[in-house]
């Protein structure tokens, strides 16, 4: 009996170590696998805009902002240390993925104007979900990797400018007759 009292101890801490561990399916694993794709959309779509226009005060600023969201990201990781949903590991705090999306989204709005990243930030409310609803993160790891993007970029963006601007207006003169009001803006 007290030969048998360890193996049945050792058996029954393996299973509850096994029980622990949350198996992702079906659509969960689906979600889970678009947010993994995803997670690239938005950071490419930044990269490309950047190079396409020859933006390179833009694209220092970006690396810059990508360096600072990861940097950050990893040290909360490894300090935090708190438990995932599905018990893969220990580094569910903040979330990594909805970091990089909300930074690269925050930065195209800051950088080129908010029309341009509503894309963007569709693409990173879904990584955001996926990460919750695939049982990889807690809603709150979501919003800390959301406010970690978003703050690194607001800090190191700026938006761009294109050069002076020459801005023409009508104006009514005093005897009715009509004119053009300019102004140049550097």
């Amino acid at each position: 009996m007290r030969r048998l009292l360890p193996l049945v101890l050792s058996l029954l801490f393996a299973l509850s170590l096994n029980a622990q561990r949350l198996e992702v399916t079906g659509s969960r694993k689906a979600a889970r696998t678009a947010g993994d794709v995803l997670l690239f959309a938005a950071p490419a779509a930044g990269i490309a805009t950047t190079l396409a226009l020859k933006d390179w005060q833009g694209l220092k600023q970006g690396a810059l902002t990508a360096v600072t969201t990861v940097g950050t990201t990893y040290a909360l990781k490894y300090l935090i240390s708190k438990d995932r949903p599905d018990h893969s590991d220990d580094h569910s705090m903040p979330s990594m993925h909805t970091a990089i999306t909300f930074t690269a989204a925050t930065y195209i709005g800051r950088r080129y104007g908010w029309k341009w990243s509503i894309p963007a930030y569709a693409v990173s409310a879904y990584v955001a979900w996926s990460r919750v609803y695939g049982k990889k993160h807690d809603w709150w790891d979501v919003a800390a990797g959301a406010a970690i993007g978003t703050a690194s970029a607001l800090v190191f963006t700026r938006p761009r400018t294109r050069g002076p601007q020459l801005t023409l207006s009508p104006t009514p003169l005093p005897d009715g007759a009509f004119g053009f009001y300019a102004t140049m803006t550097f």
